[in-house]
């Protein structure tokens, strides 16, 4: 099997989970790649998710390692064996491969949390919200460049509705206007009908509530199929960071139910977002 161009985050993952599991183990790289039969080489491929690894592949090294988490290696076994073409292929080549990650991340994710302290999340933007901000930030972008990231973050929203999705929102998410003041009614408008479903929980951290220190803590937080599959995100000045070892994982944990705790109530945080709407 040719060696792939350029691993998504989610082939990257199953390589990295592969490789912890070998060195939890002890074995080197060159006895996994004796047990499989291959060449050192190929098993480094396989753990850098530059090439694919079948069922049986992946069932006889968690064997071989001792490890005895059965939903663990089902879960990997799901990653390895995936062959669905996820909507988000269609803008290979067209948009960063960054956009694509996330779609794809989202997609497969159990359940998403979300921290904002400046814009409104992707998930939950307007169009014209969404058309606005990429247009404030990369003004060179021409038209035939500018639409594919919208009609992009647009289709993201797919995945409300099925599974839960929990978002804390700094208040000066809900005061700033990227645009006008109909985008921003409508956008607020949007944010308080998406909060109607049961699957949907929407919280607001006011200006004047006391402590909280958050205002740069940014994040995207997925459920894995297993929760030492879970992925954080954040975007950083050098471009999307998808984290993945266990003290990340257990940091961003933390930090949401931090700034969780000092939210309003899903119910108190309608009736605020209600009035900020009122007005403009």
């Amino acid at each position: 099997m040719p060696a792939r161009i350029q691993p998504t985050v989610r082939q990257v993952r199953l390589g990295v989970e592969l490789r912890k599991l070998r060195e939890a183990a002890g074995l080197s790289s060159r006895d996994a790649a004796g047990l499989l039969g291959v060449n050192p080489a190929q098993m480094s491929q396989f753990e850098a998710g530059n090439a694919g690894i079948n069922e049986e592949r992946v069932r006889r090294l968690a064997a071989h390692y001792s490890c005895t988490d059965a939903d663990l290696i089902d879960a990997l076994v799901a990653m390895a064996t995936d062959r669905t073409r996820g909507w988000w292929e269609e803008y290979r080549g067209v948009l960063p491969p960054a956009f694509l990650d996330l779609a794809e991340l989202e997609h497969h994710a159990t359940f998403v949390e979300e921290i904002s302290n400046a814009h409104v999340p992707g998930l939950l933007q307007t169009e014209e919200y969404a058309r606005a901000v990429f247009a404030y930030w990369r003004p060179e972008l021409p038209e035939t460049e500018l639409e594919p990231r919208v009609e992009h973050r647009m289709r993201r929203k797919v995945i409300l509705g099925t599974r839960p999705y929990e978002v804390v929102l700094h208040e000066p998410v809900l005061r700033t206007r990227v645009a006008d003041r109909q985008v921003a009614r409508a956008q607020l408008d949007a944010i308080l009908s998406r909060s109607e479903a049961s699957s949907v929980s929407v919280r607001v951290i006011p200006f004047d509530v006391d402590g909280f220190a958050g205002a740069s803590a940014e994040l995207l937080y997925a459920g894995g199929q297993v929760s030492a599959l879970d992925t954080a995100h954040r975007d950083t000045p050098q471009g999307a960071a998808f984290m993945d070892a266990a003290a990340q994982l257990q940091s961003m944990r933390t930090l949401f139910r931090k700034v969780e705790g000092v939210s309003l109530d899903p119910i108190r945080s309608r009736d605020f977002i209600h009035r900020l709407s009122k007005e403009l």
